[in-house]
């Protein structure tokens, strides 16, 4: 199972895609209460709605960190590595991104789309997630059935 071009391109855009919310996950994990963290995770000038959203995201950076980044890793990995199992744990990456990250483009349109616009919601703030997330889950099942492109 050799890496093609796809393969390369979906390690890629998920690298690109969950990097930075990585990253603004592990300052607000070391710091949650901080003003920085408050600024990574909700924006300038803006505060969390109520105790519920604090905890939800918390929740959803811990998540992440300990579950879907290893996850991610070790499927691009093993993906790149040509393994079966580099693309059932990057499908499983892509799986977990997919599901809560379609809540999440529901759930937090009230308070995103507004403020940050069309582009940037369809985009960085749900959107690359949704779509890295389904695309790494339906290349990875076409790989593991024997399909390459």
């Amino acid at each position: 199972m050799e890496p093609t071009l796809v393969t390369w391109m979906l390690v890629v855009f998920g690298a690109i895609t969950l990097s930075p919310l990585t990253v603004a996950y592990l300052a607000f994990l070391r710091s949650p209460y901080s003003p920085k963290s408050k600024e990574l995770m909700i924006g300038k000038g803006e505060d969390w709605r109520d105790k519920t959203h604090f905890r939800f995201a918390l929740g959803g950076a811990r998540a992440d960190v300990l579950v879907l980044a290893p996850l991610f890793v070790s499927g691009s990995v093993g993906a790149l590595l040509g393994q079966p199992w580099g693309y059932v744990l990057f499908a499983a990456a892509g799986a977990i991104s997919l599901y809560i990250n379609i809540i999440l483009w529901f759930t937090e349109k009230e308070y995103v789309y507004p403020s940050r616009g069309p582009l940037r919601y369809y985009t960085y703030y749900w959107g690359f997630f949704v779509y890295w997330g389904a695309l790494a889950l339906a290349y990875s099942a076409l790989r593991l059935s024997g399909i390459e492109f």
